[in-house]
C-alpha cells in the first residue's frame, strides 16, 4: 500500500500538490491524470527518488521492487534481446555468479551453487529469454531484430526497448509516463492485454482515453493543488467529475452553446446528400458530448479549423501505382479517391507501410509505376493512372519530423505572422495573439523562443500553423503524440466540423471512433477498405498472433489480388502449406524437447539445491549431474533460438 500523509511537493519552487493524504491500495492500477503542468511526473518522480517532498511523507512497503522507464538510452553495442533481459537485475547478478563459481567449481562454492539454482527456478529464469522475446515481439520487434545492436536502432525504437526492460523487471511497482507515445495501434493493444494481466500496482500517466478505460481501475487527478481518488475506469471519472461541474452554471451554459452548435448542423444538413455523412458525424459527437465534453469545459483550447477558399471533388486521386523507394515497393497497386469531407482512418501494423502510403498522397514521395511481375516490366495501367490533385487542392500535413521544421530561435507569433505573410494576408497581430490563445500560446509565451517547448507544445504550435494555412486536406500522422486529453479532446471536436477531407492514422481509439467514417487496411502490400469497425480490428490483429498465416485474404486483398483467379489462388495456398509444413513439424519437435529438457533441468537443480547432494564433495556422480546441468541449459538455449528463428521465419510467410 502507498500511504501520503499531508504530502506537499513543488518544482521549481512552484507548489504543485499541497497538505495530500490519501491510500493507493496493492494491486491497483491508477491512472494518473491532470493538466500539463499540474504535477504528474513530479509525482511519479517523488515515488523514483528523483524529486523530494517540502513536507509530509509517502510512504510503501520497503521491500516493494519499482520499475520505470528509463528516458535516456546510450547507444550501446548490446543486442536488444540482451538489452531487455538487464532489466531483470536479479536474473544477471544470479548469471554472472553462477557463471564465476562454475569456473572455479571449488567444493566450498558447491552450497552456494545449489542456492543460486534453486534461485533461478524460483524466478523463473530459465525462460528469460523466450519472456524477453515475448516482449519485443509485442511492441513490434521483429525476430530479426532482436540481436541487432541497441545503438542501430532509431530514437522513437530505442524508447521501445527502454519499455520493454521495464517490463521484463519483476516489479511490484510499476510506473509509466505515457508509454503509448511511439506505439503504433498493435502496440498499444498487446500492451494493453499485457498491463491487464500484470499482478503488482500499477501508477500511469496517459492521454489516451481508451487506453486508461482499458487498464486502469482508479484515477488519481490534480487539480488546484490536490489529489483526488476516484473509483473506476478514466469514463467513470469523466462522469463523476462532469456531474459536479455541471453544477457550475457558466460551465453550463458553454456546453449548451456547442451542443447547439452541432445540432444547427445536424438539423440544417441532414437531408441534404452531400452533407450527409458530415451531418451522421456530427451526430456521433453530440452522442459523447452531451455524456462527458462538461469534464473539459474548463480546457484551455478552444479553435475551429478555417474554412478553406475552395474545395475540388475529388481533392486527391491515385490510381494504379505503387509507393515505396527505389529498392523497397511497399504498397502495389493503390486505388484511391478523396473527396471533400470523407474522413478515413487508416490501419494496419507496424511496417506495413500507413505513413509511406500518407507521404505518397502528400506528395513527399513520388508514385511509382506498377511492375508486371512476370515480366518485369512496367504495367499498361501506369499510363492511365498515377497521382492526380484537384484544382486548388490545399493540403495540411501532420507528421512528427515536421515538429523539427520549427524554428527554434522564433516565437509562435513570429512564425504565425510569417505563415500568413506566405498566404498573402495582413492580418492584425491581436487577432493573429487571439488565435494562439485558443493553443493556450498566451501572454509571453506566444513571443518566446520556441526552442525550450516540450513536445506537446511543439506539436500544439505545428498544427496551429497547419490549421491557419486553411487546407482542404488534412493528412494526420500520429497527431496525438505528446498531446494531453484536453487538447486530443478540442482537437477531436475541431475536426467534427471540419469540412474538408481526413486521412489519419493514429493509435488514439477514441479520435478514430470520433472522427472516422472510413477505415481502411494497410497489409500485404495492398490498400483495401475494412469491412468492420476497430473491435474487428482488434480480433484480426489477436488472429494474426495466434496464427502463423493471418487469415487477411478477404480482408487486405488489393483489387488485382481479387482479380485473380480463384485456381491461382488454391495454387498459390497449397505452395505456401508446403513451405510452412516443416518449419511447423520442427517448431512442434523443439516445443517438445525444449519441455522435456526444461523438466530434466528443474529436477537437477532441485538436487543440486539440496545441500545434502553437496555433503560427499567432488563425487563422480555430483560432477555428472553439474555437467548434466549445464549440458541441458546450452541444449535449451539453443533450441529456444532455433524456435525463434522458424517462428520468425512462419510468421514472415504470414507477411
Amino acid at each position: 500500500m502507498i500511504v501520503l500523509r499531508k504530502l506537499t511537493f513543488a518544482r521549481a519552487g512552484e507548489p504543485l500538490v499541497a497538505d495530500a493524504s490519501l491510500q493507493l491500495g496493492p494491486g491497483w492500477k491508477i491512472g494518473l491524470t491532470g493538466a500539463n503542468g499540474s504535477g504528474k511526473s513530479s509525482f511519479l518522480a517523488l515515488l523514483t527518488g528523483g524529486l523530494h517532498a517540502e513536507s509530509g511523507d509517502i510512504d510503501w512497503p520497503a521491500a516493494w521492487r519499482v520499475a520505470h522507464v528509463a528516458q535516456e538510452t546510450p547507444a550501446l553495442p548490446d543486442a536488444a534481446l540482451d538489452f531487455v533481459l538487464d532489466g531483470d537485475a536479479e536474473l544477471r547478478e544470479i548469471e554472472r555468479e553462477l557463471s564465476a563459481l562454475t569456473a572455479s567449481a571449488s567444493a566450498e562454492s558447491g552450497e552456494r551453487i545449489g542456492a543460486l539454482h534453486a534461485r533461478l527456478a524460483d524466478i523463473d529464469g530459465y525462460a528469460a529469454r523466450a519472456r524477453a522475446a515475448e516482449l519485443l515481439a509485442g511492441l513490434g520487434f521483429a525476430s530479426a531484430d532482436l540481436a541487432r545492436p541497441v545503438a542501430e536502432f532509431s530514437g522513437g525504437w530505442r524508447v521501445r526497448l527502454n519499455l520493454a526492460r521495464a517490463l521484463m523487471r519483476r516489479a511490484d511497482l510499476l510506473l509509466l509516463d505515457e508509454p503509448t507515445n511511439h506505439l503504433d495501434l498493435d502496440a498499444v493493444l498487446w500492451l494493453e492485454g499485457w498491463l491487464r494481466a500484470y499482478p503488482g500496482t500499477l501508477l500511469m500517466i496517459s492521454h489516451d482515453r481508451d487506453f486508461l478505460d482499458a487498464t486502469v481501475d482508479h484515477i488519481l487527478h490534480i487539480e488546484q493543488q490536490a489529489l483526488t481518488l476516484y473509483s473506476g475506469s478514466y469514463s467513470d471519472f469523466e462522469r463523476q467529475r462532469a456531474a459536479r461541474l455541471a453544477l457550475q452554471q457558466s460551465s453550463y451554459e458553454k456546453q449548451q452553446g456547442e451542443i447547439a452548435h452541432l445540432h444547427a448542423f445536424v438539423e440544417r444538413f441532414r437531408a441534404k446528400a452531400t452533407k450527409a455523412r458530415q451531418a451522421q458525424s456530427r451526430l456521433k459527437a453530440l452522442a459523447r458530448m452531451e455524456e462527458v465534453a462538461a469534464a473539459h469545459v474548463d480546457t484551455p483550447f478552444t479553435f475551429r479549423f478555417r474554412d478553406s477558399t475552395v474545395a475540388p471533388d475529388p481533392l486527391l486521386t491515385v490510381r494504379a501505382v505503387d509507393a515505396g523507394y527505389a529498392d523497397s515497393r511497399i504498397l502495389r497497386g493503390i486505388d484511391l479517391t478523396l473527396r471533400p469531407g470523407e474522413r478515413v482512418a487508416l490501419l494496419g501494423r507496424n511496417g506495413a507501410g500507413k505513413s509511406t502510403l500518407i507521404r505518397l498522397l502528400a506528395g513527399e514521395l513520388a508514385p511509382l509505376p506498377p511492375v508486371d511481375s512476370a515480366a518485369g516490366t512496367s504495367s499498361p495501367f501506369a499510363e492511365a493512372g498515377g497521382r492526380r490533385e484537384g484544382k486548388g487542392l490545399r493540403i495540411g500535413y501532420f507528421a512528427q519530423h515536421q515538429l523539427e521544421a520549427l524554428r527554434a530561435d522564433e516565437s509562435p507569433l513570429a512564425q504565425l505572422i510569417r505563415v500568413d505573410a506566405d498566404l498573402g494576408g495582413t492580418t492584425r497581430e491581436q487577432e493573429l495573439r487571439d488565435y494562439l490563445g485558443g493553443f493556450d500560446f498566451r501572454g509571453d509565451m506566444a513571443t518566446e523562443p520556441c526552442a525550450r517547448f516540450s513536445g506537446g507544445e511543439k506539436s500544439r504550435l505545428a498544427l496551429a500553423l497547419l490549421i491557419w494555412r486553411r487546407p482542404n486536406l488534412l493528412l494526420l500522422d500520429e497527431p496525438t503524440n505528446h498531446l494531453d486529453l484536453e487538447m486530443r479532446e478540442a482537437l477531436n471536436l475541431a475536426l467534427q466540423e471540419y469540412e474538408g477531407g481526413v486521412v489519419l492514422v493514429s493509435h488514439d481509439r477514441h479520435l478514430l471512433r470520433s472522427t472516422a467514417d472510413r477505415l481502411m487496411l494497410v497489409a500485404e502490400g495492398a490498400v483495401s477498405d475494412f469491412d468492420g469497425d476497430l473491435d474487428d480490428y482488434a480480433d484480426w490483429l489477436a488472429r494474426q498472433r495466434q496464427t502463423a498465416v493471418a487469415p487477411t485474404a478477404a480482408l487486405a486483398a488489393g483489387k488485382a489480388e481479387r482479380r485473380q483467379s480463384r485456381e491461382a489462388a488454391a495454387a498459390e495456398r497449397a505452395a505456401l502449406l508446403a513451405r510452412r509444413r516443416p518449419l511447423q513439424k520442427e517448431i512442434d519437435k523443439l516445443e517438445r524437447s525444449i519441455a522435456g529438457w526444461q523438466s530434466e533441468a528443474a529436477t537437477l537443480a532441485s538436487e543440486l539445491a539440496d545441500p545434502a547432494t553437496w555433503a560427499a564433495g567432488g563425487s563422480p556422480e555430483l560432477a555428472a549431474r553439474q555437467r548434466r546441468h549445464a549440458e541441458l541449459s546450452a541444449l535449451i538455449e539453443a533450441a529456444e533460438e532455433r524456435w525463434l528463428e522458424c517462428s520468425g521465419e512462419l510468421e514472415s510467410l504470414a507477411d
